[in-house]
């Protein structure tokens, strides 16, 4: 009874790897299209990441216009240093917003 049962375990073994055989060249060109796609993702990533990056350190006009007190000042910030109720000018300077100032973003005309 154990001899049969391993006669029929090693039988589909042996059929198996005919199989596999014939198979290599589908397996080449699956693993090709695997890391192609994962180039390609990688390539994806990595230009996103490079975009994001460099729109961040983008130097815009940022105006803060103040109605209670009827006055404008204009700093210039990096776009990723702008945040809902606080920025930070390139000088370093942290400045908190209040819900009545109006906050106007043009591109710098120096850089």
């Amino acid at each position: 009874m154990i001899a049969g049962a391993l006669f029929y375990i090693r039988k589909p073994a042996r059929a198996a790897k005919a199989e596999r055989t014939s198979d290599v060249g589908k397996q080449i060109l699956f693993r090709y299209v695997i890391y192609g796609l994962i180039a390609l993702s990688l390539l994806g990533s990595s230009g996103y990441w490079y975009w994001n990056w460099q729109d961040g350190n983008e130097i815009v006009d940022v105006t803060i216009v103040s109605p209670s007190i009827a006055s404008s000042e204009v700093y210039q910030v990096r776009k990723r240093d702008i945040t809902n109720n606080m920025l930070t000018t390139v000088d370093g300077i942290s400045i908190r917003l209040s819900n009545q100032e109006r906050v106007i973003i043009a591109k710098s005309k120096k850089q």
